[in-house]
């Protein structure tokens, strides 16, 4: 109903409003390897979850580990999934399972001098914590929306809204930004003192990952016209470049 539609905005501005202080470092969240480039800052981890489309999702069932690849979005302090209700990592997952969730942007190659140096830059964020099932009917749709102007900002008011049937088909979670860390690699490569000399190249490879022009669907009916969100999107992805 319209009510329940127009909710969805006040959901998304509360969620949106929470501490953004920096995460408690403990056992998981404490890189062991270069450290120095792990950080505990809440707006550097957000800014990496915010940037990306797909979270590789580490859980286990029936004693059997899995990662799975999702889309997500964030709202506030919460992670946000969603997938079949009958799924495996809906069920694990909505049953109080531990959960790793990661992202990795990867932003160039790093060539070195030696081969053992050879590496990459990236951005990463990783989660950790229990996720719960999202019950409330506002929430959820809070949360289904997110997921669709995560995607295409405006999107969501261009699309038919999930019906009934199709919100009873899907599960919610909603994981607790309380425990996670980043870690970020930038910069030129790192060889030993003495390969410095050698006379071999060394550099970095930026890499960019941008949209190119919309295709449309062969089942439009004649003369629908791309949407804003759409030419939006594209615009902005020219400008990034």
């Amino acid at each position: 109903s319209l009510p329940l539609m127009e909710e969805t905005h006040e959901v998304l501005e509360t969620a949106d409003t929470k501490t953004q202080e920096a995460f408690e470092q403990n056992e998981r969240t404490t890189l062991r390897r270069h450290p120095e480039r792990g950080a505990h800052d809440r707006a550097q981890v957000y800014e990496i979850l915010d940037a990306g489309f797909v979270c590789h999702v580490g859980f286990v069932a029936n004693g059997h580990p899995f990662v799975i690849p999702t889309a997500y979005a964030r709202i506030g302090d919460e992670l946000f999934i969603h997938g079949a209700r009958e799924s495996r990592m809906m069920q694990a997952l909505g049953a109080g399972g531990d959960v790793c969730v990661t992202v990795t942007h990867l932003d160039g190659l790093v060539l070195a001098r030696s081969a053992a140096h050879h590496s990459l830059n990236y951005r990463s964020a990783v989660v950790f914590g229990r996720a719960s099932v999202i019950t409330d009917a506002r929430a959820k749709l809070a949360a289904l929306r997110a997921f669709t102007e995560h995607i295409v900002p405006g999107r969501w008011d261009e699309a038919r809204r999930p019906s009934r049937e199709e919100l009873e088909e899907t599960t919610v979670l909603s994981l607790p930004l309380a425990e996670a860390s980043a870690k970020v690699r930038t910069g030129p490569p790192l060889d030993k003192e003495k390969d410095y000399k050698l006379n071999i190249w060394a550099g970095e490879i930026p890499l960019l990952t941008h949209a190119v022009e919309a295709v449309a669907d062969p089942r439009l009916p004649p003369g629908t016209q791309v949407p804003p969100s759409v030419v939006n999107y594209l615009k902005n992805s020219k400008e990034l470049l």
